[in-house]
């Protein structure tokens, strides 16, 4: 029996979480609300773009240019998540379900076509993510499309993907970035055009410098894609991307310097805006080598850092006190009761002796590669741990290769994940047993078998349960501090407007600006 979990997506929908949602912005208007109208070319300055862009979505990484140009204008998925943060059919008219959520079924629109003018259908979504699939694929994205045991059309409209196991959280994978919908055929696709069903055509990409997109005038969303024209431009240098905004070089510029956030504030012409996001700063350790494989010694420096300062230092008061969980008060079940360890050196002194020992010493790999303002946490952890009698030494690492020699390889690390939209994301990817990215080599009986029935479960309260007990498993049994989760802050020119909420998930409404703004 398959049971519908939309044409009333709505029924369970994806709250990401309401305190992530809300624009708050500062400037000459708190939260942009004029109405949408349509005009005007919109620039955009990103802090990441490489020579190596590809436009093959199977290779797509963290450069900001095509990502934001491609997946986030150009191309449509299955499903995505709104500026309200909650999850709703894209390509999908709705959506259905076997009641152990094993088997998932998409029903297609009716009313999209490429750019090319194909209509679509439901081959192209299955060479789309069979593109992903395989044993020969190399693509990102292949791992969370592992579970998939069978994936077919079911006529032109609808398509059916079969699980290995149940997952509650199928559609929401769905909104990855990589899982973009192209053209088929002959059951394959050829990415290199970049023609999507988005709300802009691509017309230029000069790999690593700058893109030039153009409105789509047959776009299939009502009240998405205002502007005649997008140009985003990859400006990594923050003080000219800063300075770009400014002086209305730029409409709009991400990651702005928090040291320097005076500066912009002083403008009229400039508006900040914040939300509460996904993203967290983490020191990942390795539990099965020592001291780390004693949880005493976890423990002992999860109360020998103080959260409240690295907060207002690095962060400049743009976040907020992480609490050693991955998932964060922008995510759905975000476990409200689990509160962030206090600054404590006696009780770190107190579980150091528990793990006899006098005192301690140990090296911290570093390097703002891992996050801007990295190093300057671990010097600051250094001192906060001294009182403990905990001797870090701080290893500055180089920016160059730092997630490929130092990160996962050196037991006690800096490092940055910029989240999931969902729990099981997050923690499937990074927590869990034989998870891809384990980089605290964790393994705990109880959280593996919470995870699978959490994945499987469709009733919301049993499920926030689960994701609460493993939150309170990772916070302290886990081997990684999580002292801080980050906002998005951004900055726009006072002239382009954008609805109340705007997405949490990704920087820039969910890299999603250039189809939802518009100039007011």
């Amino acid at each position: 029996m398959i049971q519908s979990v939309s044409t009333g997506i709505s029924r369970r929908a994806v709250l990401l979480g309401a305190t992530g949602a809300l624009a708050l912005g500062t400037g000459r208007s708190a939260v942009a609300q004029a109405l949408p109208k349509r005009g005007g070319r919109f620039r955009v300055g990103l802090g990441e773009g490489d020579i190596g862009d590809s436009h093959d979505p199977a290779t797509w990484g963290v450069a900001d240019l095509v990502i934001v140009g491609l997946w986030g204008a150009v191309y449509n998925n299955l499903m995505e998540i709104g500026p309200d943060n909650q999850l709703t059919p894209e390509l999908a008219q709705s959506v259905e379900s076997s009641p152990d959520a094993k088997t998932w079924i998409f029903t297609l629109r009716r009313d999209v076509s490429f750019h090319n003018g194909k209509t679509l259908d439901a081959d192209d979504v299955v060479a789309s993510f069979n593109h992903h699939r395989g044993r020969a694929s190399r693509s990102a994205a292949k791992p969370i499309l592992d579970s998939i045991i069978d994936l077919k059309a079911d006529g032109k409209e609808r398509v059916v993907f079969t699980l290995s196991g149940g997952n509650a959280d199928f559609p929401v994978l769905c909104t990855d970035y990589h899982l973009v919908i192209g053209p088929a055929r002959n059951g394959r696709i050829d990415w290199e055009p970049a023609i999507g069903t988005g709300g802009y055509l691509l017309v230029t990409h000069e790999r690593g410098v700058r893109m030039a997109l153009r409105r789509n005038p047959n776009y299939w969303k009502n009240g998405r894609a205002h502007f005649d024209e997008a140009e985003l431009i990859h400006i990594s240098d923050i003080a000219a991307r800063m300075n770009a905004v400014i002086t209305g070089q730029v409409d709009l510029i991400e990651r702005p310097d928090l040291k320097s956030l005076h500066l912009l504030r002083q403008s009229s012409d400039v508006v900040i805006d914040e939300v509460t996001s996904t993203q967290h700063y983490t020191l990942p350790m390795f539990t099965d080598v020592a001291p780390f494989n004693d949880l005493n010694v976890r423990l002992a420096l999860k109360y020998a850092i103080d959260r409240d300062a690295l907060v207002h230092t690095i962060l400049r008061g743009h976040g907020t006190a992480g609490n050693d969980s991955p998932i964060t008060p922008a995510n759905k079940y975000f476990a409200t009761q689990l509160r962030p360890r206090p600054y404590d050196p006696d009780k770190a002194t107190f579980y150091l002796k528990r793990a006899g020992l006098a005192g301690l010493q140990l090296n911290l790999s570093a390097a703002d590669a891992a996050f801007k303002g990295a190093v300057d946490t671990a010097v600051l952890f250094k001192e906060h741990a001294a009182k403990a009698g905990i001797d870090i030494k701080v290893v500055r690492e180089t920016d160059d290769g730092y997630w490929t020699t130092v990160w996962n390889h050196k037991p006690f690390t800096m490092c940055f994940w910029q989240g999931r939209p969902s729990e099981d994301w997050m923690f499937s990817e990074v927590y869990a047993r034989n998870a891809p990215w384990n980089d605290t080599h964790w393994q705990n009986e109880r959280f593996n078998t919470l995870l699978l029935s959490a994945r499987a479960e469709l009733n919301t309260d049993t499920r926030r349960a689960m994701y609460d007990e493993m939150q309170q498993l990772v916070s302290d049994q886990g081997g990684v501090i999580v002292p801080m989760f980050a906002n998005y802050v951004m900055a726009r020119g006072a002239g382009v407007a954008h609805e109340p909420r705007i997405g949490s998930n990704l920087d820039l409404d969910g890299w999603k600006c250039v189809e939802r703004w518009w100039f007011a």
